[in-house]
């Protein structure tokens, strides 16, 4: 359920597309599966190790609670921006899940669920 490897990451940054809220910037490829693929970066300039783990944490729960709600078929990269570490949890939900693709392949994929 999760893109671990490097060239996994290269591959969705280089070749999908791209969406942004306040809280988060998504890159997002179909990858061709029954099931998406999700993967977390949280760079240096977020703060320190305890903030990054902390905005991980986060992340990695807003995916894992919303399972159903995220279309299968998609690598997708979460690129936090630092205010993630302090939003309210409904807050966050909203934003990722408003920038998730809705189904892969077919005309019209990566239009947005209102």
């Amino acid at each position: 359920m999760r893109l671990l490897r490097r060239p996994e990451f290269r591959r969705v940054y280089e070749e999908g597309r791209r969406r942004s809220a306040h809280a988060c910037t998504i890159f997002y490829l179909s990858n061709g599966m029954p099931r998406t693929r999700v993967g977390i970066t949280t760079p240096k300039g977020l703060g320190k190790a305890v903030v990054r783990n902390r905005i991980r944490r986060r992340l990695r729960e807003v995916v894992r609670l919303n399972q159903r709600r995220i279309p299968p078929g998609w690598d997708i990269v979460l690129n936090p921006r630092p205010l993630v570490a302090d939003m309210t949890f409904a807050i966050l939900v909203r934003e990722i899940l408003h920038l998730m693709p809705r189904a892969a392949g077919g005309r019209g994929s990566e239009q947005l669920p209102k």
